[in-house]
Parts: C-alpha cells; structure tokens; sequence
C-alpha cells in the first residue's frame, strides 16, 4: 500500500505574478503659440463746417403802436 503505483502525475505549473511599476518620465511637448492681433475698425469722427450769413430784411415802414398805448390790431382803422 505504500508502494508507487505507476507513473506520477505531473500537472502544469500555476503562476502568481506579483506586479510592480515604477514610474518614468516621459516628456510630452505641447506647442502654444501666442498670436497679438490688431484689428482696424472704422469710427466715424463727425465735423461741423459752420457759415455766417447776413441777410437783411427790409419790412418796410412800421409804426411803433407801442408807444401810444395800442397794444393789438383790430382789423379795423387805426384813427
């Protein structure tokens, strides 16, 4: 009974895998570029040309009423 009987059975072998990780710098580059822009906008800028006229209105003869008293025009004769 204590004796082998036949061949052994060898089976497969199991793994344990035991990972470890260990860090390593690696540079990533990422290009900017900065870009200034002027932009011309058209504002209006308003000037004023200003012109002096004389005009002479001749009204013809006017009686100063003013002075006697008369304060308005009836429509009728005035003596």
């Amino acid at each position: 009974m204590y004796g082998c009987v036949g061949k052994p059975i060898c089976c497969p072998p199991q793994y344990c895998v035991r990972d470890y990780y260990t860090q390593r710098i690696v540079p990533v580059i990422h290009p900017i570029v900065n870009i200034n822009r002027q932009n011309i906008v058209d504002v209006p800028q308003h000037y004023y040309q200003t012109t002096t006229r004389n005009v002479v209105v001749d009204q013809g003869f006017q009686a100063d009423f003013g002075r006697f008293g008369y304060t308005g025009y009836t429509g009728g004769r005035l003596f």
